[in-house]
Order: C-alpha cells, then structure tokens, then sequence
C-alpha cells in the first residue's frame, strides 16, 4: 500500500458539523453531571475553544476557563506541556469540571491536563484509539492515522473537477 498524504486519509469537518458534533457531545455529558451538575467548563485551546463555548451554552454552564498545552508543531508531535492554567483556586482536583477537547490523538496532551485535575471529567468531540483511555465521554471515533480537518484550519477553494474541465 503506498503511503498517503494525511489530506489524502482526512476527515474534513465543516463548521455545521462541527457543532452539531458538539451538542451531541452536550448532549452525552447532561447525564454525566454529578449531583448539582457541572461546575466549570476548561477547555484546552485552541482546538477545544469553540466546542467548550457550544457545550458551556447547551449544558448552561458560566464559568468557563482554559488551560493552554503545547504539544503540536505543524503536523509534528512533540512532548507537551502546559503554558498556561486555569483558575486553579476554582478547579481545585477538578471535582465537577468538564475538560473539553476537540481531538485525542495520542493522548499524551489529556495526560498532563489529567495532573493538574484529576478529578475532572474529560471530554473530547472526536477520539483516537491511542488516546481513547484518556477520554471520559467523546461523540465520534476515528482510526489513529486519519488526519482531522477542522474548519479554523480550511479556507474555501476552487477545485478541479476529476474528469474534464
């Protein structure tokens, strides 16, 4: 089998996907809430911001913060780390915060946010099977080397038909 470019094994995921995804993920996480129900969104930018803003409006959550981890250079993974954190005097372990995410691929990311919560419910729109244990709650599962297009990386374009022009 040849090799491919990872547009060529790519799920594109448009902006209407992208949120319909992410209230079913709202959706899902109505029936994990612990008795008094959510008490804080973090979401892991940048990829988790618009489906944190999407759950923290569908599950009627106010307090919403961020936790910044850098583990991606491009499309190169790299060991990640944390470059900014939450209110932790808020989040304390994590008891009664969800932790959102776009995308688990390796998990390696969740790792270390887990550290800094460990009590926190994890949940991702979309889950990678290395990093599927990582993950408390998430909406769609796609196999580890298919390469995930959101829509803050995609600009529309003209393409050429495959037959004729």
């Amino acid at each position: 089998m040849m090799d491919r470019l990872p547009h060529e094994k790519g799920f594109h995921v448009s902006w209407d996907q992208l949120h319909r995804d992410a209230r079913a993920l709202a959706w899902r996480l109505q029936n994990e809430a612990p008795e008094g129900g959510w008490r804080a969104v973090v979401a892991i930018t940048r990829g988790g911001m618009a489906p944190a803003m999407i759950v923290a409006r569908e599950l009627d959550i106010r307090t919403v913060d961020t936790i910044s981890v850098k583990s991606y250079n491009h499309q190169e993974q790299t060991a990640p780390r944390i470059i900014k954190t939450p209110d932790m005097d808020i989040m304390g372990d994590g008891t009664g915060v969800l932790i959102v995410d776009d995308l688990v691929d390796t998990g390696r990311t969740l790792e270390v946010v887990r550290e800094t919560m460990p009590h926190a419910h994890v949940a991702t729109v979309y889950a990678k099977p290395m990093g599927r244990a990582q993950v408390d709650t998430f909406v769609t599962e796609v196999s580890q080397d298919t390469w995930i297009f959101f829509p803050w990386d995609m600009a529309l374009q003209y393409v050429e038909p495959y037959r004729g022009a």
